[in-house]
């Protein structure tokens, strides 16, 4: 079963997170399909906090990818600042 979830990066204290289309009996920071975006939580300033790659996302939901639970939070805070 696909997912699209986040795995994590960046170093201790200083989250950052890739939105991945991978299988989901993968490991969290394993391998992956593609990644569609990112995430910075402790964004500052001009930094940019969430971009996405609606087109890709939607190519893989239109074929049965399954968003986590906070990536289905972040593609609507997505949508609603791209409107």
């Amino acid at each position: 079963m696909l997912t699209i979830r986040l795995a994590r990066g960046g170093s201790k204290k200083r989250p950052f997170y890739q939105l991945t289309v991978t299988d989901s009996r993968n490991p969290r920071d394993g391998s992956h399909i593609e990644q569609v975006g990112f995430f910075n939580p402790v964004a500052r300033g001009q930094e940019v906090r969430l971009s996405v790659k609606e087109d890709r996302v939607a190519h893989w939901l239109s074929v049965g990818a399954q968003p986590s639970e906070r990536v289905a939070q972040l593609l609507k805070e997505a949508a609603k600042a791209a409107a």
